[in-house]
């Protein structure tokens, strides 16, 4: 076996070889850019060496530079992980000539497949299933038309070397092809430095089905079954499951032949994916084959029990593979849901900055999380947005669908925008959980995606009021704050009101607590609700509301309070409490300390003329300053604390008069 192999990618499946070569004893070696000086495949790995700046142009698409880390580390192989250089013939073809080996397809298997007109021709050749259409090298603009005319629309217009969505058109109308060619040659050109592109009918409501194949340098290959990757936006997948569901037996056997064909066909080593277009009766049509390891690699692994990566490695060392096919089997059913930071609302832009609080679900035989992301981290405008891939397992789909919906609402992101109401409302539509399947789910299901109620109830802002009370109580215990042990907030059947301010959604809220026996009553909005409550740890409490206990999970920061509840996210924005003497009746005013804390700043004294709002002090309480202002133009006729003094809710903390009564 290898002893030492480089990393030529970053993120999650960076981190993602690292656990599988670990498991095997090999020493590894990452790359890393400006941006990812830090992150976790870097401080993951037995090395890593610095390539360049934050662009993938720059550093991670740099071959050369990759190579030479290669070399000046003792790397006996790269794994290219998937996108950058994963499918570049010419890096494997490199890697040859420098004696390491390529974790990947040989080269020729790579050109065969690189476009997608000559794999068509392979394929067709390999007696391979293909949509009706034409894969010819011939591009003149009119015969193309020609050959559109006759396919009949709808027809796709397709970048022979693309993916991803790119260099594609749909074409529903002959006078409309010539246009959408153009369009779709110069995306094909600017993407992919080629514009040939070829023409196929276009499958109404269709599947897409992938076959995930393994062959060795013996001769040997076998499929691990096949995946769903149907749900899709923009040509890119958002849900993927195995095995694909309600398919007839006969169909998927027929498919995994024709995959096993494909890869025949160019003697194909290592880790591939055959892509299928796919009938609503089962009838599937070849699409492409990707010569790499797939992003939805883990629901093979979930049903298969078998370590893909590890796979790779010992098939790229020259090891025959480590099952046959009568060895494999499928056990229960796997669901894989992309986490992305961006905005499903908003045309699924992408959202950038820093993750402020993050949370991943509890991990065991049910559910994993693949990712190279953590609290503190930032998603940059470099690379893609995705913080983890979050994939679940059960007996069969129903129980994969309950255990994705439980995962989902344990999955907390605070900081930036992401898809995780998204992810769980999608996954609740009727359409996906009667495994009602096409590429069209998402747009089908846009009234119940995308029109949601943004209202908040009254318990779930009561709840948010009660945990950061609760917190900023706990701080001040933890800070050892004498105060706290003698304030009447612990006394049975006093009433002090104790007032938080949100901003929510852009509207103001004011929340007066008050502590009677064991329930918090919250007052907002003219309405009180009771609630008994318990705080777990920095992160959760449970709440008791009408005899129902539930779970909470929050996470607390300058900026507010995060509550998380049902794989949703509400964003309490914090505002200073400033303390005028609201109560004060006619023109004298004894300014009293809101709650216990500690006197920060104290910027009057006796005798001193002030202006209505100035700010007589500073007080910090429960890991919050309150400024004490001049409830109307006055003199200050005595301050009774001075800075770090201590005080107990309701002490005077400034005797003031108005200024007329001075006169």
């Amino acid at each position: 076996m290898f002893n030492k192999i480089l990393i030529a990618n970053r993120g999650e499946i960076a981190c993602r070889v690292i656990r599988s070569a670990k498991k095997l004893g090999i020493a590894t070696v990452a790359v890393y850019s400006d941006a990812d000086a830090t992150s976790q495949h870097v401080k993951l790995a037995d090395e890593a060496v610095y390539i360049g700046e934050s662009p993938a142009a720059q550093s991670y698409l740099q071959a050369d530079r990759i190579i030479q880390a290669a070399l000046k580390t003792g790397a006996q192989a790269i794994h290219p992980g998937y996108g950058f250089l994963s499918e570049n013939d010419q890096f494997a073809e490199a890697c040859e000539k420098n004696n390491i080996t390529f974790i990947g397809p040989p080269v020729a298997a790579i050109l065969a497949m690189g476009l997608k007109a000559t794999s068509k021709a392979l394929m067709e050749k390999a007696g391979v299933p293909l949509t009706p259409g034409y894969h010819g090298t011939n591009q003149d603009a009119d015969f193309l038309k020609q050959q559109a005319d006759s396919i009949g629309y709808p027809v796709l217009i397709k970048a022979s070397a693309g993916g991803g969505g790119k260099g594609m058109r749909l074409v529903e109308r002959s006078e409309d092809f010539l246009t959408a060619l153009s369009s779709c040659k110069s995306e094909a050109k600017s993407s992919f430095g080629n514009d040939d592109v070829l023409i196929e009918r276009y499958v109404v409501n269709p599947r897409h089905i992938e076959v995930q194949v393994f062959g060795d340098k013996h001769g040997n290959y076998v499929h691990l079954f096949e995946r769903d990757c149907s749900v899709q936006r923009r040509h890119q997948k958002v849900l993927e499951e195995a095995p694909a569901p309600k398919m007839q037996e006969a169909k998927l056997e027929a498919m995994r032949e024709a995959a096993i064909n494909a890869a025949k066909a160019v003697d194909y080593v290592g880790a591939g994916t055959v892509e299928f277009i796919v009938e609503q009766d089962g009838t599937a049509y070849f699409m492409e084959m990707n010569t790499r390891l797939q992003v939805e690699h883990p629901v093979t692994e979930m049903i298969t029990g078998q370590d893909l990566v590890e796979w790779q490695l010992r098939v790229a060392y020259g090891e025959p593979l480590p099952k046959q096919q009568h060895e494999l089997h499928i056990h229960g059913h796997a669901l894989e849901a992309r986490v992305y930071a961006e905005e499903p609302e908003k045309g699924f832009l992408p959202a950038i900055g820093k993750i402020h609080y993050l949370h991943y679900p509890e991990q065991n035989e049910h559910v994993r999380v693949d990712s190279g992301i953590v609290q503190g981290d930032e998603i940059s405008t470099f690379y893609d947005p995705m913080i983890a891939k979050l994939i679940v397992w059960g007996e069969n789909r129903e129980e994969a669908l309950v255990q994705m919906h439980h995962a989902l609402s344990q999955f907390h992101v605070e900081g930036l925008g992401n898809n995780i109401a998204f992810l769980d409302r999608l996954v609740g539509t009727d359409s996906f959980k009667n495994a009602k399947l096409d590429t069209n789910l998402i747009q089908r299901e846009d009234d119940y995606l995308f029109k949601q109620d943004h209202s908040v109830s009254s318990e779930i802002i009561a709840v948010a009021g009660v945990a950061e009370f609760l917190n900023r109580v706990q701080t001040n215990l933890a800070a050892s704050n004498p105060v706290w042990n003698s304030s009447p907030l612990w006394r049975s059947n006093i009433q002090t009101q104790y007032p938080i301010r949100f901003k929510l959604n852009d509207e103001e809220i004011k929340l007066s607590i008050a502590v009677q026996d064991s329930y918090y009553q919250v007052a907002t909005h003219g309405e009180v609700i009771q609630l008994k409550a318990e705080l777990l740890n920095q992160s959760n409490l449970t709440i008791e509301h009408q005899g129902q206990k539930q779970l909470y999970s929050f996470s607390r920061s300058q900026q507010g309070l995060t509550l998380f509840k049902q794989g949703k996210t509400y964003l309490f924005q914090a505002i200073q409490n400033n303390y005028a003497g609201e109560d004060a009746q006619g023109s004298e005013a004894n300014l009293k300390a809101p709650m216990p804390g500690a006197v920060t700043q104290v910027l009057v004294s006796a005798n001193q003329r002030v202006k209505k709002d100035d700010v007589l002090l500073t007080l910090e309480a429960m890991k919050m300053e309150y400024a004490i202002r001049a409830p109307f133009d006055g003199i200050v006729v005595a301050a009774y604390f001075q800075k770090g003094d201590q005080v107990k809710a309701g002490d005077e903390l400034v005797e003031f008069q108005a200024l007329e009564e001075v006169a």
